[in-house]
């Protein structure tokens, strides 16, 4: 029961499924067993929730698929509790919330945000999960159609889409949490259940009880240490950043020749797909849904062997975790520094000037902990009034988590510094 086939729900399908984070979890809705039955979340079993961060923690193995499930259970969590404090939620709306929040990552394409830029121009994953999403509906005869309304905020009921998507949803609550667990890095893990506890609803706006304000402050330097320490760790950069000049130049080498890939990833080579790209032609999107960590997997260990120089060091240099040296700092970094490393890689790997340009890599990344401009997470006090968590905390340090921290870097490789 897939795609072109009317959607039915027979009464067998409340499966439990044994998460190694949370336990047992109950599918509480027919839809959701068949949403997570289609070939398009499965895939998400083959894309890695945390790109290449395994090279640096290597329990850090887990997928998409596993942190959409947990995402999914701690949505029927809250639910629950939103009920219990006396606010309406009927079990439509229970039923698509939760099909929302499960669907919410189906746009992620190989190596999550490793390369969401880099196989398709200006559509972010977002993007791919709506165009997805309505696909699916189609599949099965109009029963997401609420779910789509919940998660682009068309519902009449806000707090739903907040719980979907803002800066204390289901969907963060989970991957700090579940990262945290397969990388180790135990400065990341949350209260989860305690935060669903304090969760309430006023005037149809999410908000959390005065006694959980503490519970709120661990998640925003949770979660800003997670992000330093793992999602934007220095070497964790250097190796997605190769990962991304790798697909830079099978580009490159695909325009002149053919090139060993999957047909999915050969069409994504071929072609830079656009927005109204995906929109106008069904078969893009299908194309993109072929395509996960293996289809590049695949290629980048074939590559190794490639008659082109720079696309078969690169794919070698990858794949035995022999990584770019990278330089981390607040200040950029000038021409006259990028251009000396750049000819010290050309002088150390016999590299023309072009050539050494894909080993040697400068950009920048920022981090906010909490963005105190927006979506603000909101203080429910006893005498009723509502106040964001960034002026009611008496945290010293809350207020300048709200403030952009950006670091500039560069790559290249380590025979570069002494040639």
């Amino acid at each position: 029961m897939f795609e072109g086939s009317e959607y039915s729900a027979p009464m067998n399908k409340r499966k439990i499924l044994n998460d190694p984070v949370y336990g047992f979890i109950t599918l509480r809705h027919e839809l959701l067993f068949d949403l997570i039955d289609h070939p398009y979340f499965q895939r998400l079993r083959r894309i890695s929730q945390l790109g290449l961060s395994h090279l640096v923690y290597p329990g850090a193995t887990h997928n998409r698929f596993h942190h959409a499930i947990g995402a999914m259970y701690l949505m029927q969590t809250a639910i629950e509790e939103i009920r219990q404090k006396g606010h309406e939620i009927t079990d439509d709306e229970a039923r698509a919330v939760s099909a929302a929040i499960l669907l919410h990552d189906i746009g992620h394409g190989p190596f999550s945000h490793a390369l969401e830029h880099s196989l398709v121009k200006g559509v972010s994953h977002e993007d791919l999960s709506v165009f997805i999403m309505n696909h699916l509906n189609d599949a099965f005869d109009g029963a997401l159609d609420m779910a789509i309304e919940i998660f682009n905020d068309h519902y009449p009921k806000h707090f739903l889409h907040q719980l979907v998507s803002s800066q204390l949803d289901m969907d963060r609550l989970d991957y700090l949490r579940r990262d945290s667990f397969y990388t180790g890095v135990t400065e990341g893990k949350v209260s989860s259940a305690r935060i669903i506890k304090m969760l309430n609803v006023m005037d149809d706006e999410l908000v959390v009880e005065e006694k959980g304000i503490y519970s709120i402050e661990k998640f925003i330097v949770a979660r800003r240490l997670m992000y330093w320490q793992v999602y934007l760790h220095k070497t964790v950069l250097s190796a997605e950043f190769m990962l991304v000049n790798i697909l830079r130049r099978a580009r490159e080498v695909r325009e002149k020749r053919a090139l060993f890939c999957s047909p999915a990833l050969d069409r994504f080579l071929r072609n830079r797909y656009r927005r109204e790209d995906f929109l106008a032609d069904p078969e893009v999107l299908q194309s993109f849904c072929r395509l996960d960590d293996y289809d590049i997997l695949g290629a980048i260990k074939v590559w190794q062997d490639d008659d082109d120089k720079v696309l078969s060091e690169l794919c070698r240099r990858l794949v035995n975790r022999q990584l770019f040296k990278i330089e981390l700092r607040k200040e950029p970094f000038t021409e006259a520094e990028i251009t000396h490393r750049r000819e010290q890689s050309a002088k150390a790997l016999k590299l023309s000037s072009d050539e050494a340009a894909f080993f040697v890599i400068c950009d920048h990344i920022d981090n906010r902990a909490y963005n105190s401009a927006a979506n603000l997470i909101k203080i429910n006090f006893k005498d009723g009034s509502l106040k964001d968590v960034a002026s009611a905390s008496d945290h010293l340090n809350l207020s300048a988590l709200s403030e952009v921290v950006e670091k500039h870097f560069l790559c290249y490789p380590e025979e570069a510094r002494n040639a």
